[in-house]
Parts: structure tokens; sequence; C-alpha cells
């Protein structure tokens, strides 16, 4: 049994405690690390973990194998710095970074300590998304010609204001960081690196406000293309679909899966519902343990941070950008 800090208990930090927390077989929580104590002192109670206010007390603690980061991303490249040279394996929460820049200093860190490094890709663990991935692989629908995927939640409208969420300047790009990042993962997952990125955001008001989308038209450096949307106030959708030389499939939420083979019909199925947090969890105790690779590679997570980065200068430019691969 792996034992694991978490450092962040907000919103976050508790979606881990409460998918791993006496359910997980691999791995455990048995600190947590808050700046507001009298606050997380009762989540820390209920999950039976000793309760910090400094990240250096979980690197100084013994027990601890390994630490997870819900913190936000404007600190997560010298926190995962910091904990790699504590010689601890770290997950870090989306996004890693902003720029491909600082996402390097954060892999170089962990490259040169020799620990695994984690990221919060969970969509990933979805039953759909893996059947899906699994039926790119196995060259069913032929060679990739276009990918569209769309990532939309409330969850904007229904969380309580303020924090960096509603700063622009830590939450570029409308719902970017919040939803979009994981259909970018999506997009590096099944087709690769992005090479082009035309992207725009529309607002009925100024940010804060959650009724705004965000689309994007993509090119990978294969030559396929891709679309993204995201819209903060619209009801729950996850859908990616892959367009091939064969015929398409597409992921519709979390557990359905739809392939369509030129010249025949549509074939849905549905599986059965998973964690894809705790699956993500146990994944990174796979690597932690040495057994297998976590389950997102250093180079899709550097890739996907390119893509983020494309997206927002994209955005702020009003123009398509190139990426540098």
């Amino acid at each position: 049994m792996i034992n694991a800090a978490i450092v962040g208990l907000g919103r976050w930090g508790q979606a881990h405690l409460n998918a791993v927390q006496g359910k997980s077989r691999r791995i455990r929580f048995v600190h947590g690390v808050s700046k507001e104590p009298g606050e997380a002192r009762e989540i820390a109670t209920k999950h039976g973990i000793r309760l910090s206010t400094d990240l250096a007390d979980v690197l100084a603690d013994p027990e601890v194998d390994a630490v997870f980061l819900a913190t936000p991303h404007s600190v997560h490249v010298e926190q995962v710095i910091a904990v790699a040279r504590a010689g601890k394996p770290v997950w870090c929460e989306k996004p890693l970074a902003l720029t491909v820049k600082e996402a390097r200093r954060a892999l170089d860190a962990v490259r040169s300590a020799g620990v695994p490094l984690a990221s919060g890709n969970n969509k990933r663990c979805f039953a759909s998304m893996r059947a899906l991935r699994q039926v790119v692989e196995r060259g069913e629908i032929g060679e990739i010609l276009h990918i569209e995927g769309h990532y939309s939640n409330e969850h904007s409208t229904r969380t309580a204001p303020g924090g960096w969420r509603d700063d622009p300047g830590q939450s570029p790009a409308a719902g970017l960081t919040g939803a979009g990042i994981h259909i970018v993962d999506a997009f590096v997952s099944l087709a690769g690196a992005l090479a082009r990125i035309d992207a725009r955001v529309f607002s009925r008001r100024a940010h804060p406000d959650p009724r705004d989308s965000l689309a994007v038209l993509a090119q990978f450096t294969s030559g396929a293309t891709g679309l993204m949307g995201t819209v903060r106030a619209s009801p729950l959708l996850w859908r990616v679909h892959v367009f091939g030389t064969k015929g398409a499939a597409e992921a519709r939420g979390e557990d359905e899966l739809i392939v369509t083979k030129i010249g025949g019909k549509p074939q849905s199925q549905t599986f059965a519902s998973v964690d894809s947090l705790r699956e993500l969890a146990e994944s990174f105790a796979d690597a932690v343990e040495g057994k297998a690779p976590f389950l997102v590679s250093p180079e899709e997570m550097l890739a996907t941070v390119a893509g983020i980065e494309g997206i927002v200068n994209s955005v702020a430019l009003g123009n398509p950008v190139v990426i540098a691969n």
C-alpha cells in the first residue's frame, strides 16, 4: 500500500480523497496540507489524515511515499521541483503549466531525480475513452483524418465565485483550463502533437461571467485536422469523435462508444462505469512501484501544454499560431 499526501484540500483535493480513501487497495492518503487548517480540519478527521499547513512538512514526513498536488497551476512547477528534489514521486493536477518552457523545468526535475510524474488527466480513464483508443490503435477505422471534441459543464455556474479560476491571468481562454484541457489531452492521446492552432473566445459579458465559448481549429503534425469546443455554462457534455479512412468512432459520455465502418451501420457499445480518478491514481501507483509507466507519458504531457499555450496565444492575438515541437 502506497502512503500518499494530498496538498490542497479544496474541491478537487477532496475529490481525490473521496475517490481513493478506503476504496483503493493500492494507495491511501495519510497526510494533507491546507492553508486554511480551520476549514480543512473536519475533512482531515473524516478521512483519517494528519493535517499540516506547509508542503515542507510533507516532504520531511518519512511515512509519505508520494505526493499529490491539487493546487493552482501557478505554483505547480515549483512544487513539482521541490517534491522531486525530496526524492518522492509526484502527481500534479492539470494543467502542469501554461507554457512549454515552464513544463520542461518540471519534467527536467523529475527526470534528474529519477521519480515518476503523473498528471490529472482522468478523462483518459473513462471506459468510453479507453475503448476509443483501442479502436484507433488497432487500426479499425484506418488512418486518422480528423477529430472533433467537445467538453462542456456547468461547474462554473454552480461553484462559489472567487479563486484562481476567476482571474483571467490564471485561467485564460475562457473554459480552457477548467474543461478544454481534457479535450486537448484527448487529441494528443489519439492523434499526437498539435502543429497549428486557430482559437477564438466568445463572451456575452466580461470575465468571469461563465456564459462564454471557446472554439479551436487545429492541425496535427501528422496533417490531420481537429475541431474543439467548450461552453462553460452549458449542461454536461463529453464527446470525442475520430474520423478515419475506414470509418469513424465516437466516445459519448463516460460509458458509450459508437463505431461506424464505411458502408456499415453504427454499432454502439455501453461499458460499465468506472471511477476515472481512482483508475488514474492506481496507474500512478503502478509507476511508483515500477510495475508500469504512468498512463500519460512525459512527451504527451509536454504536447498537451504546447497545445494549451498555442490556444492561449491564438486567442490573445486573434490569429492562427504555429506550435514549435
